[in-house]
């Protein structure tokens, strides 16, 4: 059976879209056809294997499944009251949601034609395999739209819950988000995923920046343990503007993020900040894309990673210069932490320059605890595991005190403690 036949039959049975929507979803369904899964020769996958994706015959949910209100309280984060939007296996659940002014949820059957140019992804991603099963199978897409110089007063939550299912099931996620000139706003994404959970969620956010805007964008991956997760964020950046990405990554079986950012006028920043956790045999991918392609424009990028057992993660990280971006500024740093013999890690930071007068760096290292450090702490009476914890929780602050609110910072606490308490006993010989 074709890997992709699940995705193509599930198709066939999802109700049927706005007329010019259906079409919309129909060509996408035939790129990612024709396109397929990416092969093990392809550079971009070669340290990302999908056969294991393949084999799981992901159907996309066609039930509306219902989440309590009782077990929803179990899954907001403590002091986060904001607004948030609530979708559950894949569906928008407008019980559980309240939306801000200027955030709206369209289903597949309602949209009207002002959603076209909204759904258009860039030529470098319209082959995308990924973005084109979530453009031809998503069911409601979530829209947050401001209009010139409007500040979201509260971050705007986007919660996805997979909960377990008879078989396995894909979910696709669509955000939208358009700046208008001068505006403000912070969205957090988050992904959870209740144990038993056999899941492939596929999420797709886009950005558009108007001139002087500003987006903080917390992302925050912690699927079930058997959970499989493909994320894309697609940002564009006009003069002036700010993106802050903050990127946790803590659950999930096999995962799988691309960040690309296009700085397309002079004055546009991008601040990219990276931490994953990964122990007994997951797999953390990221892939970053810097595009400098106007002059003047800045970017800083920071991603740490802490792994154990035999864990595998991947960074990626490319900044690229183009011929006329002159006066580019750019810092890139990936930082690892190894707690075992069985954990690993594949690096790749990269910088492609096509301009003169740039100021440009990147860099990675790959170590373990420090013994002289450990021993110093442990000559103080702290015992051997709390010891551990507090150099590797040392080790992550660098990326946790940059979240926007101190009740996600909090929360980001607690789950790196729980993720070290279980990271941090010592490999046995």
């Amino acid at each position: 059976m074709d890997a992709l036949t699940p995705y193509l039959e599930g198709f066939k049975a999802l109700p049927l879209a706005k007329d010019w929507l259906q079409s919309f979803k129909q060509e996408a369904l035939q790129r990612a056809g024709t396109r397929g899964f990416p092969a093990a020769r392809d550079e971009a996958w070669r340290y990302t294997p999908v056969a294991t994706l393949e084999k799981r015959g992901f159907r996309p949910t066609l039930s509306q499944t219902k989440l309590g209100a009782a077990t929803l309280a179990t899954l907001t984060i403590a002091g986060l009251d904001v607004p948030r939007a609530v979708f559950v296996n894949g569906r928008f659940d407008a019980s559980l949601s309240n939306l801000p002014q200027g955030a709206r949820v369209v289903e597949a059957g309602a949209a009207d034609e002002s959603l076209h140019s909204l759904l258009a992804v860039s030529k470098e991603w319209q082959d995308d395999v990924f973005v084109n099963l979530n453009t031809a199978l998503f069911q409601a897409v979530l829209v947050l739209q401001l209009d010139a110089g409007v500040v979201l007063e509260a971050p705007l939550a986007l919660l996805h819950v997979s909960l377990p299912e008879i078989d396995s099931a894909s979910h696709h996620v669509r955000c939208v988000v358009k700046l208008g000139t001068n505006a403000q706003a912070t969205l957090i994404e988050r992904y959870v995923g209740r144990d038993g959970a056999r899941h492939l969620t596929n999420a797709v956010t886009q950005v558009t920046l108007g001139p002087g805007s500003h987006l903080t964008h917390v992302r925050l991956q912690e699927e079930s343990p058997q959970g499989f997760h493909v994320g894309r964020v697609l940002v564009s950046q006009a003069k002036d503007s700010h993106y802050v990405s903050h990127n946790l990554q803590t659950g999930g079986n096999w995962s799988r993020l691309d960040l690309a950012t296009d700085l397309e006028a002079p004055g546009a920043h991008a601040e990219l900040n990276g931490l994953y956790a990964v122990n007994g045999r997951m797999h953390t991918d990221n892939h970053t894309h810097i595009n400098h392609l106007a002059p003047h424009t800045t970017s800083q990028e920071l991603y740490r990673g802490v792994l154990d057992g035999h864990g595998r993660a991947v960074f990626n990280g490319k900044v690229r210069v183009a011929k006329h971006a002159v006066k580019t500024d750019s810092a890139q740093a990936n930082h690892n932490l190894l707690l075992s013999r069985g954990a690993e890690i594949d690096t790749k930071p990269e910088l492609e320059i096509y301009a003169d007068d740039v100021k440009c760096s990147h860099g990675a290292t790959i170590g373990q605890l420090d013994e002289q450090q450990l021993f110093y702490l442990r000559s103080r009476g702290i015992d051997a595991e709390s010891a551990r914890i507090l150099l590797i929780g040392a080790f992550t602050e660098r990326v946790l005190a940059k979240l926007p609110e101190p009740a996600l910072v909090e929360h980001a606490r607690r789950a790196l403690r729980g993720a070290i308490r279980a990271l941090a006993a010592p490999e046995q010989p």
